[in-house]
């Protein structure tokens, strides 16, 4: 997904990161597989937040 970004962009980005990485497919892909499972079934909605903790709200 970045192999085409340019690489100073890139140390950038993962220098805002808390976890100084970006993040993978198939971290999201985990939580999205947890998410349609049944171990979850009660749950009626809530906000995930996969950004490694860029995110700021």
């Amino acid at each position: 997904m970045n192999a085409d970004t340019d690489p100073a962009a890139l140390e950038h980005i993962t220098g805002l990161i808390p976890m100084r990485r970006v993040g993978r497919a198939e971290e999201v892909a985990e939580l999205i597989a947890w998410l349609a499972s049944d171990k979850v079934s009660f749950s009626t909605g809530a906000v995930y937040d996969i950004s490694g903790g860029r995110a700021v709200y």
